[in-house]
């Protein structure tokens, strides 16, 4: 295909068109409730919020075009699916869908949501195999702008430093940063930030299919203003049509951003024929505790024991359960947990990121004929579901190997959790027996470290805006004790993150001993606990100050709230919403011998503010 050629003469016909144009500001799209709207200035795409700027898309396509490509109509795209996990069951989403034709083989599609933008490029009778060329697509930061991005790291396990700068010093460079001019400039995403007091916006994306690599962001160091949207190593060959992921714009007020299902809305649609036997639920978690896995078959037993009495539908057995103590086997553990009707599951690693040194079981998924006499023997024995750990970053042989491990556990009926992996784009509606992902600086960092102790409060409010709005997130909430180091939360802190964060699997973190010595009404609030929500509402806060979510299963409303900061705080919270019923409401009671303080109320006496001791929190829950 000649494709420079064709190129070079839009880009001519382009350049003409753009001196007469590039002067003045043309409106070129806008969402079906015109919320959202975008310009065309300046040989860029301009988009607003409200009249309020929110993004500037600098650059778009794979050959340098002398002004934005000019965008048709064509289709109002309007639609209805459900979830089996997430924030919400029942999704709607309505956008405008316009295109534009790049050259004679590519086309840019572009879509306006509601609460935000995506847009993605097609190649289309392509006769020759060709190489994805570089892609050029670029967003326009300026410097001031306030925002919460999160230096790349392959696991996606850092923290979302707020800054008003791209100026800062490399933190991962042990695991793959890259550094020029003295700072970083690979960004992860979800990268959000704040253009303006009342609109916010958050960059991702989604759709990434096995032929893709997935991408993040670049700035090279020189314009610290333009950060490009790479995707990582690729070497697919291009015939026929192709299509790339969608690149994502959240957009919108901090209640747009953490309610929105965006990510999900512009996936691909369910590619299971049977959903019925995948369901979310709470796991009793053996890896905090000891900082190591579950090759001891009597502490196997102490967590299968653990989720009887909670009443949680699950345990994990961790890693190296390959090596089992006590003269017993994964077959006695596994018969042990099903005979208790509590439904296990089993750790493996990838055996594509960390190998040596790293635990075991290896290797015995990689081929795809021992990956089917693997999930054919858990299948037969009980087992209902894997993790699988240590992936080795973003590019197309793991997005491809992810996505077979998805088909094949589903085949044998077997949920999925990765962890040390990318994050979830759009995987969780595609193939939903993916209940959770890591991919977050969560609980288990208490074990590797002394820097968690002290950041721990301000990220966790951090991240129902960032992280937690992409997909499900296995962040192990909830320890009223200590691992390896201390954690200075407060017990309703710890309580509450089992509400604010969304996980089609929700590993508790702590040891049998600790959640059994709570309160009955702690223990008997884990029984009832969902894992999947039919609705979500943000209720307030900011992110690394505070934060409040009501979530909704079955009728009955969760609320949690927590303290991201050192000092004492009092919050008001609207739940007008909450008609009727009643609630236990988990508060912290600021005495160390007696840290809870528990109260039943009902609708009409849901509190209009809460007090919130420094790193605290709070949670109501309604009851049966």
């Amino acid at each position: 295909m000649k494709r420079r050629s064709a190129i070079s003469l839009f880009a001519i016909a382009i350049a003409l068109i753009s001196v007469s144009c590039n002067s003045k500001k043309e409106q070129v799209a806008v969402s079906p409730d015109g919320r959202i709207t975008v310009y065309a200035e300046a040989g860029k795409y301009l988009v607003k919020f409200l009249d309020n700027d929110a993004l500037t898309i600098a650059r778009f396509g794979y050959d340098s075009l002398a002004a934005a490509p000019k965008l048709k109509f064509a289709q109002a795209v309007n639609a209805d699916y459900t979830m089996l996990m997430g924030k919400r069951s029942h999704c709607t989403n309505q956008a405008n869908e316009y295109t534009a034709a790049l050259d004679a083989n590519t086309d840019l599609i572009f879509r306006v949501y509601n609460n935000g933008i995506a847009f993605r490029y097609q190649f289309h009778n392509v006769a020759e195999a060709m190489a994805i060329p570089t892609e050029l697509t670029s967003y326009e930061i300026q410097e001031g702008t306030r925002r919460w991005f999160m230096q790349w790291a392959e696991s996606y396990e850092g923290f979302f430093t707020p800054d008003t700068t791209a100026k800062q010093k490399a933190v991962f460079s042990f695991s793959g940063t890259f550094v020029k001019n003295g700072w970083c400039c690979r960004w992860s995403y979800p990268a959000l930030m704040q253009p303006s007091d009342s609109v916010f916006v958050l960059l991702s994306e989604s759709g990434v299919g096995a032929d893709n690599s997935a991408s993040c962001l670049w700035n090279d160091g020189d314009n610290i203003e333009i950060f490009n949207v790479r995707p990582d190593k690729n070497e697919t060959e291009i015939t026929g049509s192709y299509l790339t992921p969608w690149r994502v714009a959240v957009i919108g007020n901090l209640a747009d951003i953490v309610e929105s299902t965006l990510i999900t809305d512009v996936a691909t649609n369910c590619k299971l024929d049977d959903v019925s036997w995948i369901e979310p639920g709470v796991v009793s978690w053996i890896y905090w505790a000891y900082n190591h896995g579950s090759n001891d078959y009597e502490i196997i037993k102490k967590y299968v024991d653990l989720a009887v009495s909670l009443k949680l539908p699950y345990m994990l057995i961790d890693a190296e359960w390959d090596e089992m103590k006590n003269g017993k086997t994964i077959e006695d553990a596994v018969k042990y947990a099903v005979d208790h009707n509590v439904k296990p599951l089993i750790w493996y690693s990838s055996s594509i990121g960390w190998i040596d040194g790293a635990p075991g079981p290896k290797f015995r998924l990689n081929k795809p004929e021992d990956r089917e006499k693997e999930f054919a023997w858990l299948e037969k024995i009980g087992v209902a579901g894997v993790k699988i750990d240590f992936f080795s970053g973003d590019n197309q042989f793991n997005m491809n190997y992810c996505i077979d491990l998805l088909q094949s556990a589903a085949k044998h009926h077997l949920t999925v959790n990765f962890h040390g992996a990318t994050l979830p784009r759009g995987w969780q509606r595609t193939y939903p027996n993916l209940l959770s992902t890591e991919a977050v600086y969560g609980a288990e960092w208490y074990n590797n470290g002394p820097t968690f102790t002290n950041k721990a409060a301000a990220h966790n409010a951090t991240l129902p805006f960032t992280r937690n709005v992409v997909g499900s997130m296995d962040y192990t909430p909830c320890a009223f004790s200590d691992s390896q180091n201390p954690h200075i939360t407060s017990n309703a802190h710890e309580l509450a993150l089992t509400v604010l964060y969304e996980s089609g699997l929700q590993h508790l973190a702590d040891r049998p001993e600790s959640l059994l010595a709570q309160p009955k009404e702690v223990q008997d609030f884990f029984g009832q606990l969902p894992a999947a929500w039919n609705d979500t509402k943000f209720v307030g806060g900011y992110p690394a100050d505070y934060v409040v979510i009501a979530r909704e299963c079955n009728g009955k409303w969760f609320v949690a709230g927590i303290n991201g900061t050192d000092n004492k705080r009092e919050i008001a919270v609207n739940l007008d919403f909450i008609k009727d019923g009643k609630f236990t409401m988990f508060a912290d009671s600021g005495n160390a011998d007696s840290p809870w303080a528990i109260s039943n109320i009902d609708a009409n006496s849901l509190p209009k503010t809460v007090k919130m001791l420094p790193r605290g929190g709070f949670v109501i829950a309604q009851n049966d």
